[in-house]
């Protein structure tokens, strides 16, 4: 079958199937104590957990929604399920999780990829985990990769409690605090003292109840001179109603130790996606961050990277696809905050049909930070003339002894360049799409899309032009 060459907006076929409704449990739509409560003792959390929920929801009653950024005045919390609970507790084999749920992963690719090429799989189906499980060899390291919820009431409750919401705090803004009354499902990984975990973790996020919220937690403390590939994957079907996704990413980087941290978000185009990132890296640490944008109807995410040691570096390579009923605000954070530490950010992304992208920066050089050096790339390809770019850099720099630079490139496709390239033979469908596709490759080669068929077929539609 040929292939598509022009550009249009992505096939989501594969991943709009809806499943019949069969979860065990629903909490009441809304956001009230009492609420927030029967969460709680359904999760049979711990009292400092409960307390930890309640304070988070009077946070949230308290601030108010952000005014800077795409409106968000479609959503509304009080029609916003908070949790659900599938018909079903979590599996370590992939055989007992029930043929609904299996089948709805299947379809993804997820059982396929950690045959082939994972050293273990988390999968959440709306706001709990339903499968984990992690290769013998990898546990026989020492690694610990389980769901958040048996790590809170494990041997490591001490360290879930030390880490959880010590990076991205609930007044940092109104939908970490939300994150923080309602949170639900997610991952806790721990990879001790110099062991290196040669071949990737995933977890895979599903939210299929229509007018829900997904809020799961994951927590990754990687310790002094270790090293993990961690791999997050996100879609859901499309609905006529709005749904929520708020989740939380912290990430502690130990000591020489590092980290890279790949995610794929397509979500439809009826999500809002406020997600929170956040990682601190300590003396000669790193921290990678491959992030891809491909879904919802609008995004703030701005993953930011804390480099508090000596010699510590961070780079992150993103793309955005903004296409019709879309508005993306998108970037990312560093603070370098001790000596000879080096940041770079290079990101790509591309609108079409109306489509909002927009870029925004953020690099904080303190005065400890002698001989730091940064440096920001952002370029915006835009494939007709109804979409909009945007970039909005903001730097601080409290110290003459470092070396920062920004670069920005907004433009659409130059008639020149087609008409170039059909003069050697191509179609104009052709050369428009080859120019996207070349636009895009220095950040699609770093996207771990060999690990799923759900992320591979994202890469052929998006980057070939369907895109392809």
């Amino acid at each position: 079958m040929k292939e598509k060459t022009y550009v249009e907006d992505i096939d989501r076929n594969i991943y709009d199937f809806k499943d019949e409704e069969k979860d065990a449990y629903r909490i009441n739509a809304g956001l009230t104590p009492e609420i927030v409560e029967k969460l709680s003792k359904e999760k049979n959390d711990p009292a400092w957990m409960q307390n930890f929920r309640l304070e988070s929801l009077q946070i949230y009653n308290n601030m108010q929604v952000p005014d800077w950024g795409p409106s968000i005045e479609g959503l509304n919390m009080d029609n916003i399920v908070t949790y659900v609970r599938p018909n079903t507790n979590m599996k370590t084999k992939w055989s007992d999780v029930p043929d609904d749920i299996k089948n709805t992963f299947e379809r993804l690719g997820i059982p396929q990829a950690e045959r082939k090429s994972l050293a273990g799989v988390g999968a959440q189906y709306d706001s709990e985990l339903v499968y984990h499980n992690v290769r013998e060899d990898v546990a026989k390291l020492g690694v610990v990769y389980t769901d958040m919820e048996s790590a809170l009431k494990s041997e490591y409750a001490d360290m879930v409690r030390t880490h959880f919401m010590k990076l991205v705090k609930p007044n940092d803004h109104k939908f970490a605090a939300l994150h923080g009354a309602v949170w639900s499902g997610g991952s806790f990984v721990y990879v001790p003292k110099g062991v290196s975990v040669e071949i990737p973790l995933q977890s895979y996020f599903r939210l299929n109840a229509p007018g829900a919220g997904q809020f799961e937690h994951t927590l990754i403390i990687v310790d002094e001179g270790a090293d993990l590939h961690f791999i997050e994957g996100c879609s859901a079907p499309k609905y006529n109603v709005a749904n929520l996704h708020a989740g939380c990413v912290e990430l502690f980087v130990g000591k020489n130790a590092k980290l890279r941290y790949s995610t794929i978000e397509n979500w439809s185009k009826n999500m809002y996606n406020l997600n929170t990132k956040r990682a601190i890296v300590e003396e000669g640490g790193t921290i990678e961050w491959v992030s891809g944008s491909f879904g919802s109807h609008v995004s703030y995410l701005y993953p930011m990277s804390i480099l508090k040691g000596e010699g510590s570096r961070m780079e992150f390579t993103g793309i955005t696809f903004a296409g019709k009923g879309q508005n993306l605000d998108t970037g990312a954070k560093v603070v370098h905050a001790a000596k000879n530490t080096s940041s770079y950010i290079n990101t790509k992304s591309i609108s079409k049909d109306g489509g909002i992208s927009t870029f925004r920066s953020s690099v904080v050089v303190n005065k400890q930070a002698e001989n730091t050096k940064a440096a920001v790339s952002c370029q915006s390809l835009m494939l007709d003339s109804i979409s909009r770019s945007d970039t909005i850099p903001a730097m601080d720099i409290r110290t003459r002894k470092a070396n920062v630079g920004h670069e920005a490139q907004i433009g659409s496709i130059s008639d020149e360049a087609v008409f170039y390239l059909m003069s050697r033979g191509m179609t104009e469908e052709d050369a428009r799409a080859c120019i996207v596709s070349g636009f895009a490759d220095n950040v699609s080669k770093e996207l771990p899309l060999e690990y799923a068929i759900e992320m591979n077929n994202l890469i052929r539609l998006e980057m070939k032009g369907s895109i392809g």
